[in-house]
């Protein structure tokens, strides 16, 4: 058997389930944005870069409120949100061309949130042929890039 090290996995295996308080309320708190990877933040809404990808370039977009349903939602923090989705859809285009995106929420643990408590949209570029043998044979994700550096090139096109 072959082995592919990650070991930057490993932050993620000893927090998940751990981590006390909300990674979104946090990172609306913190004044330090680049060590968050936080992207951009509104009155009502911040994109986040996802630390633990599907793809290169994933983020996140989530409303300021600790809600857990669009129903929860006023006009303007709606409103709010899907303007960041669309602007940091923008930039990604820009900066990383992909060929597509996956744009999503899965709102309740049992539709798959990770963060069930916490509303939020995933972004996700998308490349032809960015899936490959690894997902299915090896359960293993290949990501292409840093998150600082992506974090870098991201903030410039802001």
């Amino acid at each position: 058997m072959q082995r592919l090290w990650a070991p930057w996995r490993i932050k993620y295996i000893e927090v998940i389930g751990k981590e006390k308080g909300c990674v979104f309320c946090k990172a609306f708190k913190s004044k330090e944005d680049r060590k968050n990877y936080l992207i951009l933040r509104t009155a009502d809404s911040l994109a986040i870069l996802n630390i633990f990808p599907y793809n290169n370039g994933h983020l996140m977009v989530a409303c300021r409120r600790h809600v857990s349903d669009l129903d929860k939602l006023n006009q303007k923090e709606l409103f709010d949100l899907i303007s960041v989705v669309k602007k940091m859809n923008s930039v990604l285009k820009k900066v990383l061309k992909p060929d597509g995106f996956n744009i999503g929420m899965n709102i309740g643990k049992d539709a798959g949130a990770g963060i069930d408590k916490h509303l939020h949209i995933h972004i996700v570029p998308r490349w032809k042929g960015d899936t490959n043998f690894m997902p299915v044979c090896s359960k293993t994700k290949i990501v292409s890039q840093s998150l600082n550096d992506l974090y870098s090139k991201i903030i410039k096109n802001i």
